[in-house]
């Protein structure tokens, strides 16, 4: 059987940079905060845990005073800053270029269309650490929208300026783009709408690319392993390539969840994973694989 590592799955470069700055740091440190998952890995943060790294959420935040806080690749609202300011907290802020400039954006937008009653629309995942981010540029007035249900929470009389959460569908969001057009064309059509929609595709390409590559890499093997974190919003969207494209195709966290029974008649495996997941748990569960089913000489 002959085992592939996808070399385009694993960190993209905002959380890379991130967990490089939380080991640059525990260097010089026994203990280092950081507010949330710096990852959405189990296995990593169990790893940069036993390093020293400790995850807090926002109440704890509140309460610490005069130390070191990493901020992750994700964003965080201006409230966290605020906070920081308050308890005199060193910030380490490993926030993604993409994603801080996407709050600019989204801070300019809002500021902008304040006057004319406009709306900020967010396709993303409610609760998700990069749109608390984003929201919060906006006072929490934006409004999310993750289905197309949650496009009954727009009032298609008003501006509407539409931006998506930086690691969400392509495909996703313009089929959102579709929708909200349609409904703005029909209240144009009564008369009751004079202004048209602004869409802005702020999704990352470096985790956009990755669907047509994963797309490819997918097809070329008998099974496909896609190793994640339960958490990770960029997983379950890249996991979905990978199934529909190849319908023997299983989600994992680690090499324990391995069910060695979906080998029996590949010849070709293929180990890809999210932008959150790193590159020596994609080697562990090759590894556990090829244990199993040795390279025949």
């Amino acid at each position: 059987m002959n085992v592939t590592i996808d070399k385009n799955s694993g960190y993209c470069f905002g959380v890379e940079f991130a967990i490089q700055m939380a080991e640059d740091e525990l260097e010089e440190v026994s203990e280092l905060y950081c507010l949330g998952d710096i990852v959405h890995n189990s296995m990593e943060v169990q790893r940069l845990y036993s390093k020293g790294l400790r995850i807090i959420d926002r109440e704890q935040l509140r309460e610490l005073r005069d130390c070191k806080v990493l901020i992750r690749a994700h964003g965080e609202p201006p409230e966290t800053y605020e906070t920081a300011l308050r308890n005199n907290l060193e910030l380490i802020d490993a926030s993604c270029p993409v994603v801080l400039k996407l709050q600019n954006r989204v801070k300019h937008a809002y500021d902008s269309t304040k006057a004319n009653n406009g709306q900020i629309v967010l396709y993303g995942q409610q609760g998700h650490a990069e749109v608390i981010g984003l929201a919060g540029q906006t006072g929490n007035e934006a409004i999310v929208i993750t289905t197309e249900e949650d496009l009954d929470k727009l009032d298609y009389t008003r501006p509407i300026t539409l931006f998506s959460q930086t690691t969400k569908s392509t495909k996703g969001f313009y089929r959102m783009k579709e929708l909200i057009e349609e409904r703005v064309a029909a209240v144009k059509a009564s008369g009751l709408a004079v202004l048209d929609l602004d869409a802005n595709d702020s999704i990352c390409r470096q985790v956009s690319n990755r669907e047509p590559q994963l797309d490819k890499f997918a097809q070329q093997h008998d099974v496909v392993i896609f190793v994640s974190g339960k958490k990770s919003s960029n997983g379950k969207a890249l996991y979905a390539v990978c199934q529909r494209v190849n319908p023997n195709s299983y989600f994992v966290e680690n090499a324990e969840e391995l069910d060695m029974d979906w080998f029996k008649e590949a010849t070709s495996v293929g180990i890809c994973g999210a932008t959150s997941t790193p590159m020596w748990l994609m080697q562990q569960v090759a590894d556990a694989i090829q244990a199993e089913h040795p390279v025949e000489a």
